[in-house]
């Protein structure tokens, strides 16, 4: 199967930046996005979806983006994902990782339907981070960080599982939920979370 390649945004003009999210089915934590604009003639071998590629290989290459890429990183807190539910505080997370590039990209490219409501020139591509390198260096910057803010939330809250599962609904999340309660990590909005309350 074909990897990710720059066809998508060599039909735009300069500087081009791919942006994508992760954390929004999670249980608990806060949801991440990542910008990235790739310097076409330096830049990591390897980049693909992150779903695709094994937990060291995405680490490896995070850590060469941030070497020679523009990366900007933005977070939506769970209280913002309570207040405005996961699809907005998932723009939100994204919007703020265009601006923590700290310039304006020329065009950007959002992976999914739709993009936020911003002024910037932007595309939505449907499965972006399986066609555009871009797109798929984000979904990469965002996993790996995420991870890595799940897991030093795991020592914080052990017992749940959070450095294997990242705050997914497992069947080991689901136990722990029901065994130790919601932390003020666990997003109330979220059904099961929500449940668990009303069944106090």
């Amino acid at each position: 199967m074909a990897r990710p390649c720059f066809k998508l945004e060599k039909v735009h003009p300069d500087p081009v930046c791919g942006v994508d999210e992760a954390g929004c089915a999670p249980l608990a934590g806060p949801v991440v996005a990542a910008a990235v604009v790739l310097d076409r003639e330096r830049f990591p071998r390897g980049i693909d979806d992150s779903k695709a590629l094994p937990a060291k290989t995405r680490e490896a290459i995070c850590a060469k983006l941030h070497q020679v890429a523009r990366v900007g990183v933005g977070i939506a807190t769970v209280e913002e994902i309570d207040r405005l539910n996961i699809y907005w505080a998932r723009m939100l997370a994204m919007s703020r990782a265009v601006d923590a590039l700290g310039f304006d990209p020329a065009m950007v490219l959002v992976d999914g339907n739709r993009t936020p409501k911003w002024e910037r020139p932007s595309v939505a591509i449907v499965a972006g981070d399986a066609k555009c390198r871009s797109i798929a260096a984000a979904s990469i910057v965002a996993k790996v960080t995420r991870d890595g803010m799940m897991a030093e939330y795991a020592r914080q809250h052990p017992g749940y599982g959070w450095e294997t599962n990242q705050g997914y609904p497992t069947p080991e999340h689901r136990r722990a939920l029901h065994a130790l309660g919601p932390t003020p990590l666990h997003r109330r909005s979220f059904a099961p979370v929500r449940q668990y309350i009303m069944d106090l």
